[in-house]
């Protein structure tokens, strides 16, 4: 027990560096306001984040009181909603820092007396429950990161890490077949999944092919340029009424650069569209019309995982395409590029389908409905996934650039509004069986 304690104290802290170390470049000024409605303050998650932990590692395990009970609410996502959080009192930057880290002292006293055996309580056999406070961590940071890409020119500046080369630009698609079959889909909680993964189940699917690479921003400009956003034969009903209500034109960020092409604002700084990059900040809707414009789809969300995992007639044993092992050098993650690679940049981190980047750069939008898994069981709290079962939310999968290892894996399910474009998201398409 006590190596499974020093490996999630280790895991704990990697987060939490990571989480300091986004907002370090942050102006203090805009640490407690949003620039958009639909994110929240900085400051709102650093604290949520301190909650969070509080709630599930000192209060639910030890019984301890909590630092702030008068903010419960105030921090609980269901109870303040983002519309709100820019406007009510939240603990400023200094404060929620504070919080965290007082937060953090008192949870490692916790781990460092707590049973996690085979015997122990479900929420904390295996070290179930800090597995699931560092993901939660680690999902906001993600977020934090949508917000601060949303930030005016001058609030945000990061040092962003450098990519591998790429000798050979990717120009067109490249279908990889995929024989189809048995399906052992999710997985019965390896890597720590959370409930939404969960159970492993059997699922029959059919051939298909998928593209070796996710969609760039070259194929996009080629789209926009055979009039794809003013086509409504290429999107579907609801896609065309969000297209005309929205005035888009374009992924979100970008503009005209004056000389007839484009341009975007990345971080608060305007910049040339690299043709050969993973295309990013796309809605479901923008991306489903793109698909129907290159005569392919969607993929759905079995044939994804079908298509990204290691072995996916059996049981979930591996965390990553590759298999088992570190991420360095196969994958674009963990929050250090801040931007998706250049196609074909990680060809070792291809899974046995000879698909690349399943992990990592951009999420990738299926065309499948959120929805539970059959003998899906709510756990540790209903409230992570399912309200939003039912069909209003589309899935996403894969990770981003923007994804930490802790919350990055081939069963993992991410899920948002099919309008939505703050999301680090793009595309793959698909195609049935030649």
């Amino acid at each position: 027990m006590r190596d499974l304690a020093a490996e999630l104290s280790d895991r704990l802290a990697a987060v939490r560096d990571r989480t300091l170390a986004i907002l370090d470049p942050l102006d203090e000024e805009w640490v407690t306001r949003t620039p958009d409605p639909i994110m929240s303050p900085p400051a709102w998650d650093m604290a949520h984040i301190a909650a969070y932990e509080e709630l599930w590692l000192v209060t639910r395990l030890a019984g301890t009181e909590p630092l702030y009970p008068d903010l419960a609410a105030t921090y609980d996502a269901f109870e303040t909603p983002r519309a709100v959080r820019g406007e009510i009192r939240i603990l400023d930057g200094a404060e929620s820092r504070a919080y965290m880290a007082r937060t953090r002292e008192r949870a490692l006293e916790v781990l460092d007396r707590m049973d996690m055996s085979d015997a122990a309580p479900e929420l904390q056999r295996g070290g179930f429950v800090w597995h699931m406070v560092a993901q939660h961590e680690a999902q906001h940071d993600e977020t934090l990161l949508q917000t601060l890409q949303l930030m005016p020119e001058g609030a945000y500046s990061p040092c962003m890490g450098a990519l591998p080369p790429v000798d050979e630009p990717v120009t067109a698609p490249e279908p990889m077949s995929v024989d189809g079959g048995l399906l052992m889909m999710g997985t019965d909680g390896g890597h720590g999944a959370l409930d939404c993964e969960q159970p492993c189940h059997a699922r029959q699917v059919a051939p298909f092919r998928l593209d070796r690479h996710p969609v760039t921003i070259g194929r996009h400009l080629e789209f926009m340029a055979d009039g794809g956003y003013d086509d409504p034969r290429l999107w579907s009903e609801a896609g065309w009424a969000w297209r005309q209500q929205s005035g888009a034109e374009a992924p979100l960020h970008w503009q005209p650069d004056g000389e007839g092409g484009w341009q975007r604002t990345w971080f608060g700084c305007t910049e040339a569209l690299d043709p050969a990059e993973i295309l990013c900040h796309v809605s479901f809707f923008e991306a489903e019309a793109h698909a129907r414009w290159a005569g392919a789809r969607l993929p759905t969300e079995a044939e994804w995982e079908m298509a990204a995992r290691h072995t996916p007639e059996g049981p979930d044993t591996a965390w990553a395409p590759w298999g088992e092992g570190e991420h360095g050098g196969r994958a674009n993650l963990g929050q250090v590029s801040y931007r998706p690679a250049r196609a074909g940049a990680y060809p070792d981190g291809a899974s046995p389908s000879g698909c690349e980047h399943m992990m990592g750069d951009v999420w990738e939008w299926t065309s499948t409905a959120f929805d539970a898994y059959p003998g899906f069981r709510a756990f540790p709290y209903p409230e992570y996934a399912e309200p939003f079962f039912g069909g209003q939310y589309r899935v996403l999968r894969g990770g981003s650039w923007a994804t930490q290892p802790a919350a990055a894996r081939t069963t993992f399910r991410n899920w948002d509004l099919p309008e939505r474009r703050q999301v680090f998201a793009g595309m793959r398409l698909a195609w049935d069986a030649a």
